[in-house]
C-alpha cells in the first residue's frame, strides 16, 4: 500500500471549493447556451486576458502547445530556418520548433535561475538564425533585457514561451509583452490552470494576429472562407468561462505563492547542501515552482515520499540529451548547467491554498533530510 499523502503537490480541487459557486454557476450557463465552440465567452476571456498581460491582441487556442507552434508558422518559420532555446524546459518549446519546419538550436542556462543565458546565445547565431525562444522557467523570467537586445543586433524575432509565468515581471514589465509573440499555456495545474486544455498567444502586432487566429481556425476567421491551410486549435466555451472565474483571482493567488514561497526561503536558507531558488535582480517571480536543486536530489525525494509529502522532478532529463535528440549528439560538456542541474533539481509542493501546517510538514522533512 502506497504511503498516505499528507502534503500533495498541488491541490486542484482545494481551490475549486474556493470558488465552487462561480465556477458551477460559469459552466452551467455555458451549457444553458450551447455556447461551445468559440462564441461570447471565448470572446470575454480573450478580452481579459489580454488587458490582464498588457498586450492589445489575444488568440486563444486548445493548448500551449499549440501556441507555440502556431505563433512560429504565423512567423514564417520554414525549412532551414534556426531557432534558438533554452537547454532547459518541458519539450513543447523545442517539438514545435521542429514540428513549424525549423531546426532546434539549443542554449545552456543560468547557473542561478536556470533560464537562458544570454551571454552564451550570441555564439549560437548563424546566417540561418531567424529566433530566440526564451522559456520563463518555474516562474521567473528570463533576462529579457540581455535576449532582446541581441534580437534586435541581429534582426531575429522573440517569441516567449510563458507557459510557467502569468504576471511575471523583468524590469517592470510583464513577461508576453517584450517579444513578437508571447505563448501561454492553461493547463489545470499552471499558475491560470483551465479544467481541461488550453492556452493562448499575445501580441501587439495586429497583422500577426490575424494571421495566428486564421491558423488556429482552419485557415480563416469566417467559417467557410478559408485564406489558407490552418489546423484546428480553439479554445472551448466551457474553459473560456473557468478561466474568466479563475482570472479573477489570479493576482491574489501570486501573493499567496510569493508568501510561500518567503517561508520556505526564510526557512531552508542556509542548509548545508541545498540550494533554494534565486531571484535574479529586476525579477518579480510568481513562483510556479519552487524549485531546490540537491545533490542526493533522489535520495530526497524518496524521503519525503516516505513521510507523505509528494515532490515533481521538473525536468529529470535536460532537452539535449533526451533521445529525441540523439540526432544532436550532445555532449555534457556542451551544455554544462543544464546537465548538472537535471540531477539536482526537485520542485516541492506549492499552491495558494496549501496551509502553514502542511508547510510546515515539509520543511520539517528537507531539514531532516539534510541534517
Amino acid at each position: 500500500m502506497s504511503k498516505q499523502v499528507k502534503v500533495p503537490f498541488a491541490d486542484l480541487h482545494a481551490q475549486y471549493l474556493t470558488i465552487k459557486s462561480d465556477i458551477d454557476a460559469a459552466i452551467a450557463e455555458v451549457i444553458r447556451t450551447s455556447a461551445f465552440i468559440r462564441g461570447p465567452y471565448v470572446d470575454a476571456f480573450e478580452k481579459e486576458f489580454s488587458a490582464l498581460i498588457g498586450s492589445p491582441h489575444c488568440v486563444s487556442t486548445a493548448n500551449g502547445t499549440d501556441a507555440l507552434y502556431i505563433a512560429m508558422r504565423a512567423l514564417g518559420v520554414k525549412p532551414g530556418d534556426e531557432v534558438i532555446t533554452s537547454a532547459h524546459s518541458w519539450i513543447a518549446t523545442s517539438e514545435t520548433i521542429t514540428q513549424a519546419g525549423g531546426s532546434v538550436v539549443f542554449c545552456d542556462t543560468d547557473e542561478d535561475t536556470l533560464t537562458i543565458d544570454p551571454a552564451l546565445i550570441e555564439a549560437k547565431i548563424t546566417p540561418r538564425t531567424v529566433g530566440i525562444i526564451p522559456v520563463h522557467l518555474y516562474g521567473q523570467a528570463a533576462d529579457m533585457g540581455g535576449i532582446m537586445a541581441l534580437a534586435a543586433k541581429h534582426r531575429l524575432w522573440v517569441l516567449e514561451d510563458c507557459a510557467q509565468a502569468h504576471l511575471a515581471r523583468c524590469g517592470g514589465k510583464t513577461v508576453g509583452t517584450f517579444g513578437s509573440a508571447a505563448a501561454f499555456s492553461f493547463y489545470p495545474g499552471k499558475n491560470l490552470g483551465a479544467m481541461g486544455d488550453a492556452g493562448a498567444i499575445v501580441t501587439a502586432d495586429g497583422v500577426l494576429a490575424e494571421r495566428m487566429a486564421m491558423l488556429a481556425r482552419h485557415g480563416g476567421l469566417v467559417k467557410g472562407d478559408h485564406r489558407i491551410e490552418g489546423m484546428n486549435s480553439r479554445l472551448d466555451g466551457l474553459q473560456a468561462a473557468v478561466l474568466s472565474v479563475k482570472l479573477k483571482h489570479l493576482e491574489a493567488w501570486t501573493a499567496a505563492r510569493r508568501h510561500i514561497a518567503g517561508v520556505y526561503d526564510r526557512e531552508l536558507a542556509g542548509i548545508d547542501g541545498l540550494d533554494i531558488p534565486i531571484t535574479a535582480g529586476g525579477h518579480e517571480h510568481v513562483y510556479h515552482l519552487y524549485v531546490v536543486r540537491h545533490a542526493r536530489r533522489d535520495e530526497m525525494k524518496k524521503f519525503l515520499a516516505e513521510r507523505g509529502i509528494e515532490t515533481v522532478i521538473n525536468y529529470p532529463v535536460a532537452l539535449p540529451f533526451l533521445p529525441a535528440y540523439a540526432r544532436l549528439g550532445a555532449r555534457p560538456e556542451d551544455f554544462p548547467n543544464a546537465y548538472r542541474h537535471q540531477s539536482t533539481v526537485l520542485s516541492l509542493p506549492i499552491f495558494p491554498e496549501m496551509t502553514a501546517a502542511q508547510q510546515a510538514l515539509v520543511i520539517e522533512a528537507v531539514k531532516a533530510f539534510c541534517h
